[in-house]
Protein backbone atom coordinates (compact mmCIF):
# COMPACT_ATOMS: atom_id res chain seq x y z
CA UNK A 1 0.00 0.00 0.00
CA UNK A 2 3.07 2.41 0.97
CA UNK A 3 4.61 1.71 -2.53
CA UNK A 4 1.36 1.97 -4.54
CA UNK A 5 1.34 5.69 -2.61
CA UNK A 6 4.72 6.26 -3.64
CA UNK A 7 4.24 5.13 -7.31
CA UNK A 8 1.04 7.10 -7.38
CA UNK A 9 2.87 10.16 -6.08
CA UNK A 10 5.69 9.83 -8.10
CA UNK A 11 3.09 9.14 -11.58
CA UNK A 12 1.61 12.37 -10.62
CA UNK A 13 4.98 14.60 -10.12
CA UNK A 14 5.81 12.96 -13.60
CA UNK A 15 2.53 14.48 -15.36
CA UNK A 16 2.79 17.58 -13.94
CA UNK A 17 6.35 17.95 -14.52
CA UNK A 18 5.53 16.69 -18.54
CA UNK A 19 2.71 19.75 -18.96
CA UNK A 20 4.50 22.29 -17.10
CA UNK A 21 7.49 21.80 -19.96
CA UNK A 22 4.59 21.68 -22.98
CA UNK A 23 3.00 25.23 -21.28
CA UNK A 24 6.18 26.71 -21.62
CA UNK A 25 7.09 26.01 -24.91
CA UNK A 26 3.90 27.14 -26.13
CA UNK A 27 4.52 30.34 -24.92
CA UNK A 28 8.15 30.86 -26.42
CA UNK A 29 7.18 30.03 -29.49
CA UNK A 30 4.02 29.81 -31.81
CA UNK A 31 0.66 27.76 -31.11
CA UNK A 32 0.06 24.88 -32.44
CA UNK A 33 -2.23 25.93 -34.48
CA UNK A 34 0.10 28.66 -35.78
CA UNK A 35 2.95 26.12 -36.73
CA UNK A 36 0.34 23.89 -38.53
CA UNK A 37 -0.60 27.10 -40.39
CA UNK A 38 2.78 27.74 -41.48
CA UNK A 39 3.71 24.17 -42.28
CA UNK A 40 0.39 23.61 -44.81
CA UNK A 41 0.36 27.09 -46.22
CA UNK A 42 2.03 28.09 -49.83
CA UNK A 43 4.54 30.57 -49.01
CA UNK A 44 4.26 31.68 -52.88
CA UNK A 45 0.91 31.49 -53.85
CA UNK A 46 1.11 32.27 -57.88
CA UNK A 47 4.75 30.93 -58.38
CA UNK A 48 6.46 32.61 -61.24
CA UNK A 49 8.15 30.29 -63.43
CA UNK A 50 10.60 32.41 -64.99
CA UNK A 51 12.41 34.18 -62.25
CA UNK A 52 13.90 36.56 -64.64
CA UNK A 53 11.39 36.98 -67.25
CA UNK A 54 11.83 39.36 -70.36
CA UNK A 55 10.29 42.57 -70.41
CA UNK A 56 7.34 43.47 -72.37
CA UNK A 57 8.34 44.43 -76.42
CA UNK A 58 8.39 47.80 -76.93
CA UNK A 59 5.11 49.23 -78.85
CA UNK A 60 6.78 50.52 -82.14
CA UNK A 61 3.95 52.78 -83.35
CA UNK A 62 5.00 52.91 -87.15
CA UNK A 63 6.34 49.75 -87.33
CA UNK A 64 5.06 46.92 -90.27
CA UNK A 65 4.30 43.46 -88.01
CA UNK A 66 3.76 39.83 -88.87
CA UNK A 67 3.20 38.39 -92.45
CA UNK A 68 2.88 40.62 -95.89
CA UNK A 69 2.54 40.65 -99.39
CA UNK A 70 4.90 41.60 -101.73
CA UNK A 71 3.24 44.34 -103.42
CA UNK A 72 -0.33 45.96 -102.42
CA UNK A 73 -2.54 48.36 -103.89
CA UNK A 74 -1.57 51.34 -101.87
CA UNK A 75 2.09 51.26 -102.26
CA UNK A 76 1.66 50.57 -106.25
CA UNK A 77 3.05 53.87 -108.28
CA UNK A 78 2.91 54.71 -111.83
CA UNK A 79 6.79 55.98 -112.15
CA UNK A 80 9.40 56.54 -109.50
CA UNK A 81 8.19 59.90 -108.94
CA UNK A 82 4.53 59.61 -108.91
CA UNK A 83 3.32 58.57 -105.49
CA UNK A 84 4.90 61.76 -103.08
CA UNK A 85 3.55 63.92 -101.05
CA UNK A 86 2.42 67.19 -101.84
CA UNK A 87 5.18 68.75 -99.30
CA UNK A 88 7.16 65.77 -97.75
CA UNK A 89 8.92 66.81 -94.44
CA UNK A 90 11.96 65.00 -95.86
CA UNK A 91 13.98 67.15 -98.09
CA UNK A 92 15.31 65.93 -101.78
CA UNK A 93 13.02 63.98 -104.88
CA UNK A 94 11.84 60.81 -104.45
CA UNK A 95 12.91 57.44 -105.99
CA UNK A 96 10.03 55.01 -105.46
CA UNK A 97 10.91 51.13 -106.78
CA UNK A 98 8.86 48.88 -104.31
CA UNK A 99 5.09 48.25 -104.83
CA UNK A 100 5.28 47.21 -100.80
CA UNK A 101 4.16 50.78 -99.67
CA UNK A 102 4.77 54.00 -100.98
CA UNK A 103 6.72 57.15 -98.83
CA UNK A 104 4.50 57.73 -96.06
CA UNK A 105 4.91 60.16 -92.73
CA UNK A 106 3.78 59.80 -89.09
CA UNK A 107 4.53 61.80 -86.23
CA UNK A 108 5.80 60.79 -82.74
CA UNK A 109 6.61 62.86 -79.57
CA UNK A 110 6.01 65.85 -81.22
CA UNK A 111 8.43 65.09 -84.39
CA UNK A 112 7.37 64.21 -87.73
CA UNK A 113 8.94 60.88 -89.34
CA UNK A 114 9.56 59.99 -93.14
CA UNK A 115 8.59 56.02 -93.62
CA UNK A 116 10.38 54.14 -95.98
CA UNK A 117 9.29 50.51 -95.95
CA UNK A 118 10.60 47.86 -98.81
CA UNK A 119 10.51 44.46 -99.29
CA UNK A 120 12.36 41.49 -101.33
CA UNK A 121 11.10 41.11 -105.23
CA UNK A 122 9.25 44.29 -105.07
CA UNK A 123 11.03 46.43 -107.39
CA UNK A 124 8.20 46.93 -109.90
CA UNK A 125 10.05 50.03 -111.80
CA UNK A 126 12.84 48.03 -113.11
CA UNK A 127 13.42 44.49 -115.46
CA UNK A 128 12.84 42.04 -113.31
CA UNK A 129 15.93 40.47 -111.36
CA UNK A 130 17.84 43.55 -112.09
CA UNK A 131 17.78 46.11 -109.90
CA UNK A 132 17.59 46.28 -105.74
CA UNK A 133 13.57 47.67 -104.18
CA UNK A 134 14.49 51.22 -102.60
CA UNK A 135 13.14 53.82 -101.66
CA UNK A 136 15.12 56.83 -101.40
CA UNK A 137 15.33 60.39 -101.50
CA UNK A 138 18.38 62.24 -104.41
CA UNK A 139 19.45 65.57 -103.24
CA UNK A 140 21.51 68.34 -105.85
CA UNK A 141 24.75 67.25 -107.20
CA UNK A 142 27.82 69.13 -106.56
CA UNK A 143 31.01 69.51 -108.98
CA UNK A 144 34.29 68.75 -108.67
CA UNK A 145 36.05 71.82 -107.88
CA UNK A 146 38.23 72.33 -104.75
CA UNK A 147 36.14 73.98 -101.94
CA UNK A 148 32.56 72.24 -103.90
CA UNK A 149 30.90 70.15 -101.66
CA UNK A 150 27.68 68.29 -100.40
CA UNK A 151 26.33 67.73 -96.87
CA UNK A 152 23.47 65.65 -95.68
CA UNK A 153 21.95 65.55 -91.99
CA UNK A 154 19.14 63.95 -90.32
CA UNK A 155 18.14 61.64 -87.59
CA UNK A 156 17.26 57.54 -88.66
CA UNK A 157 15.79 54.98 -86.71
CA UNK A 158 16.11 51.54 -88.27
CA UNK A 159 12.85 48.97 -87.59
CA UNK A 160 14.21 45.92 -90.27
CA UNK A 161 16.44 45.26 -92.46
CA UNK A 162 16.62 42.64 -94.76
CA UNK A 163 18.11 39.33 -94.29
CA UNK A 164 19.19 35.96 -96.36
CA UNK A 165 20.87 34.25 -93.50
CA UNK A 166 24.46 35.11 -95.89
CA UNK A 167 26.31 38.26 -94.55
CA UNK A 168 27.27 38.65 -98.32
CA UNK A 169 23.17 38.95 -99.43
CA UNK A 170 21.94 40.52 -95.97
CA UNK A 171 21.57 44.15 -94.74
CA UNK A 172 19.78 47.11 -96.02
CA UNK A 173 21.62 50.39 -97.38
CA UNK A 174 20.21 53.75 -94.90
CA UNK A 175 21.93 56.15 -97.10
CA UNK A 176 24.71 56.22 -99.39
CA UNK A 177 27.46 58.68 -101.37
CA UNK A 178 27.75 58.78 -105.09
CA UNK A 179 29.37 60.11 -108.09
CA UNK A 180 30.36 59.65 -111.49
CA UNK A 181 33.65 59.70 -113.00
CA UNK A 182 36.64 60.32 -115.44
CA UNK A 183 37.93 57.17 -117.45
CA UNK A 184 35.32 55.06 -117.97
CA UNK A 185 34.56 51.69 -116.00
CA UNK A 186 31.45 50.99 -113.87
CA UNK A 187 28.33 51.80 -113.43
CA UNK A 188 26.79 55.35 -115.26
CA UNK A 189 25.75 56.43 -111.96
CA UNK A 190 27.83 54.88 -109.40
CA UNK A 191 27.77 54.47 -105.78
CA UNK A 192 31.02 55.30 -103.87
CA UNK A 193 30.28 54.77 -100.28
CA UNK A 194 27.43 52.80 -99.01
CA UNK A 195 26.15 52.87 -95.72
CA UNK A 196 24.68 49.27 -94.76
CA UNK A 197 23.01 47.96 -91.69
CA UNK A 198 22.72 44.36 -90.84
CA UNK A 199 20.47 43.21 -88.40
CA UNK A 200 21.71 41.56 -84.92
CA UNK A 201 19.26 39.04 -83.15
CA UNK A 202 18.48 38.80 -79.59
CA UNK A 203 18.49 35.59 -77.09
CA UNK A 204 15.79 33.68 -75.67
CA UNK A 205 12.54 34.84 -76.39
CA UNK A 206 14.11 37.44 -78.83
CA UNK A 207 16.56 34.55 -80.67
CA UNK A 208 14.31 35.30 -83.88
CA UNK A 209 13.81 39.36 -83.55
CA UNK A 210 16.44 42.13 -84.84
CA UNK A 211 16.91 43.88 -81.92
CA UNK A 212 19.84 45.77 -83.16
CA UNK A 213 21.85 46.49 -86.20
CA UNK A 214 25.32 46.51 -87.06
CA UNK A 215 26.29 50.08 -89.55
CA UNK A 216 28.82 49.15 -92.06
CA UNK A 217 30.51 51.49 -94.85
CA UNK A 218 30.63 49.38 -97.80
CA UNK A 219 33.66 51.44 -99.95
CA UNK A 220 34.64 51.17 -103.56
CA UNK A 221 38.37 50.70 -103.23
CA UNK A 222 39.26 51.76 -107.42
CA UNK A 223 36.71 53.85 -109.54
CA UNK A 224 34.54 51.67 -110.90
CA UNK A 225 34.88 48.95 -108.34
CA UNK A 226 31.87 47.21 -107.42
CA UNK A 227 31.28 43.74 -105.88
CA UNK A 228 34.41 42.81 -105.06
CA UNK A 229 35.85 46.23 -106.04
CA UNK A 230 34.23 47.40 -102.04
CA UNK A 231 34.99 46.62 -98.86
CA UNK A 232 33.18 46.57 -95.77
CA UNK A 233 33.79 48.29 -92.66
CA UNK A 234 32.22 47.71 -89.28
CA UNK A 235 31.64 51.07 -87.92
CA UNK A 236 28.99 50.97 -84.84
CA UNK A 237 26.00 49.23 -83.13
CA UNK A 238 22.52 50.84 -82.96
CA UNK A 239 19.99 49.73 -81.34
CA UNK A 240 16.35 49.19 -82.64
CA UNK A 241 14.43 52.33 -82.57
CA UNK A 242 17.26 53.95 -81.46
CA UNK A 243 17.30 57.82 -82.70
CA UNK A 244 20.66 58.24 -84.09
CA UNK A 245 22.33 61.31 -85.63
CA UNK A 246 23.55 61.03 -89.39
CA UNK A 247 25.99 63.42 -90.63
CA UNK A 248 27.81 63.15 -94.67
CA UNK A 249 29.73 65.14 -96.33
CA UNK A 250 31.59 64.42 -99.77
CA UNK A 251 33.31 67.05 -101.45
CA UNK A 252 37.16 68.21 -103.05
CA UNK A 253 39.79 69.99 -100.96
CA UNK A 254 43.29 70.70 -101.47
CA UNK A 255 45.76 68.13 -100.73
CA UNK A 256 47.58 69.31 -97.69
CA UNK A 257 50.73 67.16 -98.61
CA UNK A 258 50.72 68.70 -102.22
CA UNK A 259 48.68 71.93 -103.28
CA UNK A 260 48.39 70.68 -106.66
CA UNK A 261 46.70 68.10 -105.96
CA UNK A 262 43.14 67.92 -104.35
CA UNK A 263 41.14 64.68 -101.99
CA UNK A 264 38.01 63.66 -102.50
CA UNK A 265 36.66 63.02 -99.20
CA UNK A 266 33.53 60.65 -97.79
CA UNK A 267 32.96 61.52 -93.77
CA UNK A 268 30.62 60.61 -91.96
CA UNK A 269 29.29 61.06 -88.29
CA UNK A 270 26.45 58.70 -86.58
CA UNK A 271 25.71 59.09 -83.19
CA UNK A 272 28.11 61.76 -82.38
CA UNK A 273 31.09 59.62 -83.73
CA UNK A 274 33.14 60.29 -87.24
CA UNK A 275 33.85 58.53 -89.30
CA UNK A 276 36.09 60.13 -92.05
CA UNK A 277 37.48 58.40 -95.23
CA UNK A 278 39.51 59.43 -98.55
CA UNK A 279 37.97 58.08 -102.13
CA UNK A 280 40.36 56.35 -104.36
CA UNK A 281 41.38 58.42 -107.38
CA UNK A 282 40.16 61.77 -106.44
CA UNK A 283 41.23 63.60 -109.60
CA UNK A 284 39.03 61.57 -111.56
CA UNK A 285 35.82 62.08 -109.84
CA UNK A 286 33.82 64.45 -111.73
CA UNK A 287 31.00 65.07 -108.65
CA UNK A 288 29.86 64.66 -105.43
CA UNK A 289 26.27 63.65 -104.21
CA UNK A 290 24.05 62.30 -101.53
CA UNK A 291 21.07 59.61 -101.42
CA UNK A 292 19.67 58.37 -98.33
CA UNK A 293 16.13 56.58 -97.29
CA UNK A 294 16.21 52.58 -97.48
CA UNK A 295 17.63 50.56 -100.27
CA UNK A 296 18.38 46.96 -100.95
CA UNK A 297 16.47 44.02 -99.44
CA UNK A 298 17.29 40.95 -100.82
CA UNK A 299 15.26 38.98 -98.74
CA UNK A 300 12.41 39.87 -96.33
CA UNK A 301 10.95 43.46 -94.95
CA UNK A 302 13.34 46.85 -94.27
CA UNK A 303 11.92 49.59 -92.25
CA UNK A 304 13.72 52.34 -91.99
CA UNK A 305 12.75 56.01 -90.80
CA UNK A 306 14.22 59.73 -91.28
CA UNK A 307 13.24 62.60 -89.35
CA UNK A 308 15.45 66.38 -89.32
CA UNK A 309 17.00 66.31 -92.41
CA UNK A 310 18.94 68.76 -94.15
CA UNK A 311 20.89 69.33 -97.10
CA UNK A 312 23.80 72.07 -98.27
CA UNK A 313 25.45 72.25 -101.33
CA UNK A 314 28.65 74.47 -101.88
CA UNK A 315 29.92 75.32 -105.95
CA UNK A 316 33.06 76.77 -106.35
Amino acid sequence: MKNLKFNYTLALAVTFLIFGIFLSCQTEGETSEDVEEVIVENPNPNPDPDPDPDPDPEVIVDEDTGPYTTCNPDGENATRTSNDLPNPVNVGTIDDRSCYANYKEVEIDGLTWGIYNITAGSNNQDAANTLQPRIERSLPVADSNVGSSVKFTGDFRILEVGDTGSFGSSGSYIAQAKGQHTGGGGSPDPAICLYRAHPVYGTGSNADKQVAFDIYAERILERGGSGSGREVVLLKRVNKNEITSFVLEVGFKVDPNDSSKKIHYCNAIIGGEAFNWNIPDPERGTQSKIRYGAYRVRGGRAQIRWANTTHDRVQN
